[in-house]
């Protein structure tokens, strides 16, 4: 494996030729991208305290999540352009210190309102990360070596959902909810100093060097290219069931079948390990058969479970085994689209790696906040509103990726 510091990886401007990074570089990249989950899962469980604490009810303190997502989806908008033009490293730590700014006032704050601004603030730094660690992605490579690097970040980042209730419950009893802020805090510091240690990716003779507001007017001329609105939508189909699939299954798998609070997360976790196999399985599949083939495979196994999900859910057939086995498989199937459907955004764009990149974020937060909306709209105390949401985002996946990105 070549050394992630070569100075290779700086100036040469053909990114299929740059060198493999290390173990390193991959690190950082995977805490860069797992910022969403570290943002959110560590606080989950902290959410009854703080509603207690701040005399708040728990639809206000449910607004602190609505609010950073939408923070997030609109936020990457504007980090793309930025990264365009001033380059990785100083658009990330930029990000980084608001994310770090808004998790101690967020630590701090006196009332719900508050805290949902706040919220929103860190919800606009962590996005750069994320964003941008998938522009950097593709800075450094091309074609089916992106996806495969992708899915193996997409890998290691699937760890953080699995791990972060836990600590962030064990946080909570030992030290109360604002220390859950406090360790935001230091996550974001060391993720900072972290940053220094990598090189820029982005060198300057390959920078987008007009103005901001232009770059962002052209983000209407990005929505015109068929293959770009296909990945796209491709991926935010399949957050749309993601979003209703966390939504929907706390009421469906606690209130309606019955399962006691402390084995719903063992149930939810099953995706996440989905998740982890499948993109261990792409990272490999993916040199040999290419990503348009493995996210065609992909998309059609998730409008196949998805559209399963949506008659176990009316039915009731198999009871909680027949509605937790096809949600397995469409949340697994995340491994095999997500990575591969950004690489095929990017790869006809590589000089607006971090403006594409950011659309297809805000596609995918935007879609995820429309699914799990309309499954809070349509909830009717049983598992249906899920299901029929999840099996319109998994056909819409597959006819994205098949009417506006048909394969190679």
């Amino acid at each position: 494996m070549s050394d992630p510091f070569d100075s290779k990886i700086c100036e040469n401007t053909d990114a299929s030729l740059l060198a493999v990074p290390g173990w390193y570089l991959l690190a950082v990249l995977s805490l860069l991208m797992g910022f969403a989950s570290i943002s959110t899962d560590l606080y989950l469980p902290a959410m009854p305290e703080m509603s207690r604490s701040l005399h708040a009810d728990a639809g206000m303190i449910e607004l602190t999540i609505s609010g950073y997502l939408i923070g997030f989806s609109l936020g990457q908008l504007l980090w793309g352009p930025i990264s365009d033009r001033y380059g990785r490293r100083p658009s990330v730590a930029t990000g980084l210190l608001l994310f770090v700014i808004g998790a101690a006032s967020c630590a701090l704050s006196g009332g719900a309102l508050t805290l949902i601004v706040w919220r929103i603030v860190q919800a606009v730094g962590a996005c750069a990360g994320v964003a941008l660690s998938r522009a950097m992605v593709r800075d450094l490579y091309a074609g089916n070596r992106a996806a495969q690097m992708l899915s193996t970040l997409i890998t290691v980042m699937a760890i953080a959902p699995l791990v972060g209730p836990t600590v962030g419950g064990q946080i909570v009893a030992f030290a109360g909810w604002r220390a859950i802020f406090w360790t935001m805090v230091a996550i974001g510091l060391v993720t900072l100093a972290a940053l220094f240690t990598i090189p820029e990716t982005l060198p300057a003779a390959r920078r987008n060097r007009e103005p901001i507001g232009r770059a962002l007017i052209r983000y209407g001329e990005l929505l015109r290219y068929r293959r770009l609105l296909g990945y796209a939508g491709t991926g935010g189909f399949l957050y749309a069931g993601l979003f209703a699939y966390v939504a929907g299954t706390p009421f469906a798998y606690i209130t309606y079948y019955h399962v006691p609070v402390r084995l719903y997360g063992l149930l939810f976790s099953l995706g996440i390990v989905g998740i982890m196999v499948a993109g261990t399985v792409n990272s490999r599949l993916v040199p040999r058969f290419g990503y348009d083939r493995m996210l065609l495979s992909g998309t059609l196994l998730a409008a196949i479970a998805a559209i399963m999900t949506a008659v176990t859910a009316h039915t009731g057939w198999g009871g909680l085994w027949g509605l937790v086995a096809p949600l397995f498989v469409f949340v697994s199937t995340t491994g095999f689209v997500v990575a591969n459907s950004i690489t095929g955004a990017l790869a006809d764009f590589p000089e607006r790696a971090g403006a594409v990149s950011a659309l297809v974020g805000a596609f995918q937060y935007g879609f995820g906040i429309v699914g799990s909306g309309l499954v809070g709209t349509f909830a009717d105390g049983t598992p249906w509103p899920m299901g029929w949401v999840i099996a319109i985002a998994g056909v819409g996946s597959l006819l994205s990726m098949r009417l506006l990105a048909p394969t190679r």
